[in-house]
């Protein structure tokens, strides 16, 4: 640091020696008014871009991975930001998905319609957004999640480990019999900055997989369950990986009435999106019809898809 403090004030004065000396030339000249020499003009740009250049002053990268200023570095991740959730879905989208809003008054509809937005600590790597809407047959509950996957280990690329934390996601919201059994669709062990963000990632998992696991406890002998074909399911066709979870939950317990949540999740590069879409019905016997939850909900994630491509 000093020999560049040093070599900067040096510059400064060789400038400073040459801006002299080229005073010097145009008094001499007198009436003559000659502008300065072409080499005494490129020697003081020289010298005043070696004073003003600093190679160090590039700046940082915050997702920059441990480990790159040596070796190979795995690419990073095609994101460096996320959308913003609350205004990712269109009102006419909201609308179809929250009939119960177009039963309120306006202002109501409206602040329905923005949406709560997720409280996260950084907006570039988390967020999220809900929206709830209860009409006369029957509450509706939306809600988003995103997140952009840093790897930290340089030999990891951001879009291996955001598979990894997708996988993880994957098996803990679907059955042992919807899940590929292939080694290859299991996680590496990645470095030990990896294992703690996997605990990390794990206690911070969307509301989705929260809500799938709890209703998951409390079924009871297969009512509600979805229909052949329409089971919790791998998604092959939105996304690089995504799957597909419908979770219903009886009356009973407490509860009188009908629910049945489907969670949609995708991995697009570094960025994993869940949707999760919740009917609750207004009476005992109603059950939420599972087709149209999940073409709402799949819908909703293929349009996110698209955005997030863009």
């Amino acid at each position: 640091m000093q020999r560049t403090a040093y070599a900067t004030r040096h510059k400064a004065s060789r400038v400073r020696a040459a801006l002299k000396t080229a005073r010097a030339a145009r008094t001499r000249r007198g009436a003559r008014g000659s502008l300065l020499s072409v080499p005494a003009a490129a020697l003081l740009a020289a010298l005043a871009t070696g004073c003003t250049s600093d190679p160090g002053a590039a700046g940082t990268d915050v997702d920059a991975k441990i480990g790159e200023s040596t070796g190979t570095v795995a690419p990073p991740g095609k994101y460096r930001t996320l959308l913003e959730p609350c205004g990712s879905v269109g009102r006419s989208t909201l609308g179809e998905l929250l009939p119960g809003a177009a039963e309120l008054p306006e202002d109501q509809r409206q602040k329905i319609l923005r949406g709560e937005p997720a409280s996260t600590f950084d907006t570039d790597r988390r967020a999220g957004c809900s929206w709830k809407a209860a009409g006369a047959g029957a509450s509706h509950t939306l809600s988003l999640d995103f997140e952009r996957v840093v790897s930290y280990d340089a030999a990891v690329s951001d879009n291996d480990r955001a598979q990894e934390v997708f996988i993880r996601k994957q098996v803990a919201a679907l059955p042992d019999s919807a899940v590929p059994s292939s080694r290859s669709s299991q996680p590496p062990q990645g470095s030990a900055d990896d294992r703690n963000d996997d605990r990390n990632d794990a206690q911070s998992d969307s509301q989705g997989d929260d809500q799938s696991s709890d209703q998951s406890s409390d079924e009871s002998d297969g009512e509600g369950e979805p229909a052949e074909g329409l089971e919790s399911r791998v998604l092959d066709d939105l996304g690089d990986a995504a799957f597909l979870s419908d979770v219903p939950t009886p009356a009973g317990g407490g509860s009188t009435a009908q629910r049945r949540t489907v969670s949609v999740a995708f991995r697009t590069s570094n960025v994993i999106v869940t949707v999760v879409y919740t009917e609750q019905s207004g009476s005992t016997t109603a059950v939420p019809d599972s087709e149209e939850l999940q073409d709402k909900a799949q819908s909703l994630a293929r349009s996110l898809a698209g955005e997030f491509s863009e």
